[in-house]
């Protein structure tokens, strides 16, 4: 059985997390989105949140699981039996962190490998850090984030807005 993982912050999880978690469950048999516990940063989103979030989106995928972890990337591949990291690209300065960091887990775990997808077009400028922000000021992010996201990025973001729909 072919095992990967996908992981990231999903700080919220955007259209673009979407894609890329559609296209790869198409790739393997089982699709673990691994949403990472990182305490150096200040998430919008507690991990929970986010597990429930990516849980509720996917929920039509059936070979995709959610959870979380900390620590190092290759240790959640061991511990998953998992050889396989699936990365989106938006633009060659993504290629250049993700080259680094494809690397850097080879170097770690010489069994794992990352296979990169470029994002689709319609997603290239989208970020988590994005939606974040037109958010807090209000704005329309109906075509950033899955329907069931939208509301709860307003809450968080202290904004209240009427979803129309």
């Amino acid at each position: 059985m072919r095992t990967a993982v996908y992981p990231g912050s999903f700080d919220p999880v955007t259209m673009g997390h979407l894609d890329i978690i559609n296209r790869s469950a198409l790739l393997v048999d089982k699709l673990i989105v691994g949403v990472l516990n990182n305490n150096s940063k200040s998430p919008l989103f507690s991990v929970n949140e986010r597990v429930n979030m990516l849980k509720e989106v996917t929920k039509d995928i059936p070979n995709v699981e959610v959870m979380s972890f900390s620590g190092l990337l290759v240790d959640f591949l061991k511990e998953l039996d998992a050889k396989i990291v699936i990365r989106g690209l938006r633009a060659v300065t993504d290629f250049e962190y993700e080259l680094q960091m494809s690397q850097t887990n080879r170097l770690l775990d010489n069994s794992i490998d990352t296979i990169f997808l470029n994002t689709n077009l319609k997603y290239s400028y989208l970020s988590s850090s994005v939606v974040r922000e037109v958010a807090r000021y209000g704005g329309d992010i109906s075509k950033f984030v899955p329907e069931q996201v939208i509301s709860r990025v307003y809450e968080k973001c202290g904004v209240n807005k009427e979803i129309i729909r």
